[in-house]
């Protein structure tokens, strides 16, 4: 089959592997769709330690199942499906719980790290796990179908987060998974989201996809304006969609005593806080990780466009391009969001 294949760091190369064979209890899927993430981005130059070469990479992506195992039941080749970017073992302590995001024996697709090597959906085939599928309904495409994995990070860290609905939150951070929490927030019935970026276009879709209010990071008087837009207490909740000491510390200081700070970037590996002030203003400090069951809901969301999701694919590319494509979201390439490339 055709791949693109991590040959060595920040280099791609579309080439022929072998078709994966399927296990018992797995299906091979034809794949249509793939999106690059930004953690594949991120991962490429070897920083991460997670897509160690030769690596396969991709775990947003949709298909139509070309084959199934002989014990596999309630599938058909030719069923429309998407899959989740977590291989979970469904034994665990954590999986009994359904936190399946939490499985001690995780595998993450198209991650190789020092663990495990998990060959990924940016080839013609991939193999999964049935127990991981969802159907796809039918008004919805392929591309938005592989936009599920990124919904569903923002709706699980909704969901973790107890939205009210008289809250007002703050995201900080527009990029992909900040504009689809902005809409997650509001589709929960908070009350008000001000978004907060560096970037004017990138407010200006957070606007358009629901923001009640926004403001640029580099403001010196961000927080006075917060403080100003919520009787001078500071956000109910804050999401930190990016992953940096300097945004994690915002966005402690703009959140009001009691309050909520959910932490879902991590671009960096340790950061430094103000712990008094967490401690002394009785604030809850938790991360968000992937999603734990969400993508039925996510999918409806995506079929009746409360999640609106075309917005922020800004290319669909053949397979052959990939390398092209990488290299240019890399290089943080002015008005890039989301890749998907199609085999």
């Amino acid at each position: 089959m055709k791949s693109l294949v991590l040959e060595k760091y920040n280099e791609f190369t579309l080439r022929e592997t072998e078709i994966p064979d399927i296990k018992p209890g797995w299906v091979l899927i034809k794949v249509e769709a793939c999106g690059i993430c930004g953690s594949d981005v991120h991962g490429m130059d070897g920083s991460t330690g997670r897509r160690q070469p030769p690596v396969i990479m991709g775990h947003e992506a949709s298909g139509v199942i070309h084959e199934t195992a002989p014990d596999v039941w309630g599938w058909m080749k030719g069923d429309r499906v998407t899959f989740d970017s977590t291989i979970s073992c469904g034994q665990c302590f954590f999986c009994q719980r359904e936190e399946v995001n939490l499985c001690e024996n995780r595998r993450v697709l198209g991650v190789s790290c020092n663990e495990y090597r998990q060959n990924g959906a940016f080839a013609e085939f991939i193999a999964v796990p049935a127990h991981i599928l969802y159907k796809i309904p039918e008004n919805i495409s392929f591309e938005q179908a592989a936009m599920v994995e990124a919904v569903s990070i923002a709706v699980h860290a909704t969901s973790i987060s107890s939205v009210k609905k008289n809250d007002t939150a703050v995201v900080i951070g527009c990029g992909m998974i900040g504009l689809l929490c902005i809409q997650a927030l509001k589709a929960a019935g908070c009350a008000r989201v001000i978004a907060v970026d560096q970037v004017d276009e990138k407010l200006e879709i957070a606007q358009e996809l629901g923001a009640d209010l926004t403001f640029r990071s580099t403001d010196p008087e961000l927080i006075q304006q917060i403080l100003n837009e919520t009787e001078s207490r500071g956000a109910d909740i804050t999401f930190e969609v990016v992953g940096i000491e300097l945004t994690v510390n915002l966005a402690i200081n703009c959140t009001r005593k009691g309050g909520t700070v959910t932490l879902i970037g991590n671009l960096t590996p340790e950061v430094r806080i103000p712990l008094q002030k967490v401690v002394t203003r009785q604030l809850k400090l938790q991360g968000s990780c992937a999603s734990a069951g969400e993508y039925p809901l996510c999918l409806e969301m995506i079929a009746s466009g409360t999640i609106k999701v075309d917005r922020m694919i800004s290319k669909v590319a053949p397979l052959e391009e990939g390398n092209e494509w990488f290299q240019r979201l890399y290089n943080k390439e002015a008005g890039l969001m989301k890749v998907i490339l199609k085999p």
